[in-house]
Formats: C-alpha cells, structure tokens, sequence
C-alpha cells in the first residue's frame, strides 16, 4: 500500500500551479479580480452622477436669456417687468433686444444659439416641428394701430392706396402683418408707396407731411401709444374687422372704447375698432421645466390685470396653437402650481414632479441588479469549490467501479486525491465561507479513506 503522506507533507508538496483536472476536463476557478463588482459601481457612479446633474441643473443655473424685441418696444417692456419678478427667486433675466417678431423667432429656432425664451407676435411666421420650440403661454393683445393725415375718414385699408405708409422694420412683426392686411385689401408696392421705418420716426414723419399714414403696434399706455393717442393725427377705425379676423385667424378683433385717452377731452369721440395679434412667450423644449413655472409666475402677475381690452385673467392663457404648448403650461392652467412647487425649492420639485414617472421604471431595474449582485457573486464564488467536490465526486465515483485495482492505479489515485486537497488549501474565500471549504475537506478525506481501504484490500 503506498504511504499516505501527513499533513504537514502535502504542505511542502503544494504544486505551484493547479494541474488540469483529470475527470472534469475544466481548469479550476483561479481567483480573480473582483470584475463584476468593478463593473457595477461604475455604472452606478454613473448613473448616479446623470441623476445629479439633473437634479442640479437649475440649481446651479441661475440665468434665462430672453430676446426681447426693440427697446422701448412692448415686448422690452415686458421683459423688464418680469426681471424684478424672477429675481426675487434668484434668477436673472439676461435681456437681448433684437428687430422684433422674426429676428425672435430665427434666435430661438437655432439649437446653438444662447437665447431659451422670447417673445413672438402670433401670424408671423410658420413653425415646423423641427424648431422644437412649445409655447409658455400667450400673454398680451398687441393692438395694431393706423394713424393718417387728412380730412377724409378712413376706415378700410383699400383707402390708403396710393399714399406713403410706413408699415414697420425688417424683422418685426408688424411689418409681416401689415403687407399681409395691405395686401388682402388691394395694397402694394406696385399701387402705393411703402416705407419701413421704427415707430419714432414714422411718427415724426406723419407731423411733417412725408407720411400719409403708418402702422404702429402696441399697448395703449406706451410712451410712442399715449404720445400717438394725444396728437392730432387721426386714428383708423376698421370697419372691416370681422371679415380680416376670419381672413387672418392669428389676428382679433378688439374695441378701444370712447374717452379712454382722455375721459375730459372725450379722446377719442367714438368707440374705435382695432386688430390686435397675441404676443406669445415661447422657449426652446430644452429650457428646464422647473423655469417653466417661474417664468408662467411672472406671466401672471405681470398679465393677469384687467385693462382696455381684456377682463380680468384673460391673459395669459395657452389659447393657441402656433406653437405646441409646454406640458407645464397645461398642468399649470388646469391645476394652478404643482403641489410640491408650493414647498419644496423649484428645482427639486419640478425633478420629482417631471422625472420620477421615468425613474420608477429604471429604479426598479437597478433595485433588482443590486439585489442580483450578491447572489451572483455567492455563485462565483462557490464555484471555486464546486468544481473540486465535482472533481472529488468523479473520482470516488471511478474507485467504486473498479473492483480489483492494481497498485499502480491506487498509487494514481492517491497522488490525485492529494493534489486535489492541496488546490483546497489555496482556495481563499472570505470567512462566512470556511464551513464550505472544510465540508469540501471533509468530502475529500472520505474519497481517501476509500482509497486506502482499497489499497488495504489489495495487499491481502
């Protein structure tokens, strides 16, 4: 019978490296870097820094750029009337001027450029779904006002054929929608003589005699309205409203009443009929929704007011679809400011409020990874050990077939189990593990008495 070697034998015999195994015909589980774990915490690094930045975001940005329009223009004055708004929350409106209308639009439409919100009058341009631009909100009636000069009541814009009309600057809206009303009515270059120019000199130009009659565009309390209203320049009425309001469905009617220039002067002596189109406050679908709210806050209050030609909340409303409305803008005229914006920081709440629908889904993903991790890496690392009780098995299983062994084969067998046991030796697992790796040391030593009663049988 071939000596069994002490424990302390086989430790001094320890191969270097693991032999092939001889019955499984798969090379030991050798310990190895810890990939998965590695692998994981970099995607969760990940991932969790995506979820920061978005949380974050308007946290650590603290200014909207918004194109406004010509100074002193209406939409300037918009501007300027929400900038104390916001500030009060913290932000800053970074005001731009630009020509009006178009220029505003051709800024906003262009995913490079700097500027998230402006001001766009409604019926001057034709927005493609490309522009990925959604309306906040419409905000304000933009009345258009005809002054002319002369004896002679005008109240049809086919009257001013032939005359010199200043109808606006390259880049504003009202210089599209006055050809376009011009037009309509039988007006054009080829008949009439059209001129662009700003508003101070068109109106300089009317006192003068160079002009028969101009268009201009905003609120009745402007400075260039109230100076217009308070001249002696004669303001049209359009008799023709209804049918340019259904020509042109960007555009409504409107009545600027009797006296409301002057209630002593009777300024003006009669109820007078004007087209007015919408300003609307539009912003680029990448502009945070939490600005959203802030900006619809300062909409309200700078807007919400009764005056000439509105009632009392009339504006602003989403009564438009020039532009797709934001989501925001729906949620907030339906159901006022969302609840959590009431008492959480506007960052945070619009996170809550617009990104948990779409993390619930991935945060059940990742729930269910991490549980899987543990699990996953148990069954690695048990089968570091499940390849040597194969190996043990196969071999305890090979004894049991063979009936009368030779010296020669049990020598082999026992060189086997040895090896087998010292691999065993080398596994590191961590502790909660040590049960595992002496069960196994204990599978082994049945497999060796096995074999040494064999060896026994066989000196007999």
């Amino acid at each position: 019978m071939p000596p069994v070697r002490s424990t302390d034998q086989r430790d001094q015999t320890v191969p270097r490296h693991n032999p092939v195994l001889q019955r499984a015909r798969k090379a030991p589980v050798k310990p190895r870097r810890p990939w998965l774990f590695i692998t994981g915490a970099i995607l969760l690094l990940a991932v969790s820094g995506w979820v920061l930045a978005i949380i974050l975001a308007p946290a650590f940005q603290h200014t909207i750029v918004v194109t406004s329009g010509a100074d002193g223009g209406i939409y300037r004055g918009f501007a300027d009337r929400y900038a104390p708004i916001l500030k009060q929350k913290g932000i800053t409106l970074d005001i731009r001027s630009s020509s009006g209308s178009v220029e505003n639009y051709q800024r906003l439409k262009d995913p490079r450029s700097e500027y998230q919100v402006g001001f766009i009058q409604s019926g001057t341009t034709r927005p493609k779904e490309t522009d990925d631009l959604k309306t906040i909100a419409a905000v304000s009636y933009e009345p258009i006002w005809v002054f002319y000069r002369g004896d002679t009541t005008i109240d049809r814009l086919a009257q001013l054929r032939g005359e010199r009309i200043s109808i606006g600057v390259p880049g504003s809206g009202l210089l599209n929608v006055a050809l376009q009303l011009l037009a309509y009515s039988g007006v054009s270059g080829d008949n009439t003589t059209l001129l662009q120019m700003d508003a101070a000199k068109a109106y300089q130009s009317l006192e003068n005699g160079q002009l028969d009659a101009a268009f201009f565009i905003g609120r009745p309390d402007a400075e260039m309205q109230r100076t217009l209203l308070n001249s002696n320049l004669k303001l049209m009425s359009f008799a023709q409203a209804d049918a340019l309001v259904q020509k042109f469905p960007s555009l409504s009617k409107v009545i600027f009443p009797r006296g409301s220039t002057s209630i002593a002067n009777d300024r003006p002596s009669a109820d007078v009929t004007l087209l007015a189109a919408t300003a609307l406050l539009v912003a680029k679908e990448s502009l945070h929704p939490a600005f959203v709210y802030l900006l619809l806050d300062a909409a309200s209050a700078v807007h919400g007011r009764e005056d000439y030609f509105t009632p009392l909340g009339k504006f602003p409303n989403v009564n438009t679809d020039e532009f797709p409305v934001s989501d925001e803008s729906i949620r907030y005229f339906k159901s006022g400011r969302p609840f959590l914006q009431r008492y959480l920081p506007f960052w945070l709440a619009s996170f809550v409020e617009r990104r948990l629908l779409i993390l619930l889904p991935f945060a059940a993903l990742l729930l269910g990874v991490l549980q899987a991790l543990p699990r996953i890496a148990e069954t690695r690392i048990k089968n570091r050990l499940v390849v040597w009780y194969r190996e043990v098995k196969l071999l305890e299983d090979e004894i049991w077939r063979s009936d009368r062994p030779g010296r020669e084969q049990i020598s082999q067998w026992s060189e086997e189990i040895e090896q087998i046991d010292a691999h065993a030796n080398q596994i590191r697992l961590p502790q909660r593990y040590l049960p595992d790796i002496y069960a196994l040391k204990q599978a082994i030593d049945v497999v060796r008495g096995r074999i040494s009663y064999m060896a026994r049988q066989t000196e007999k």
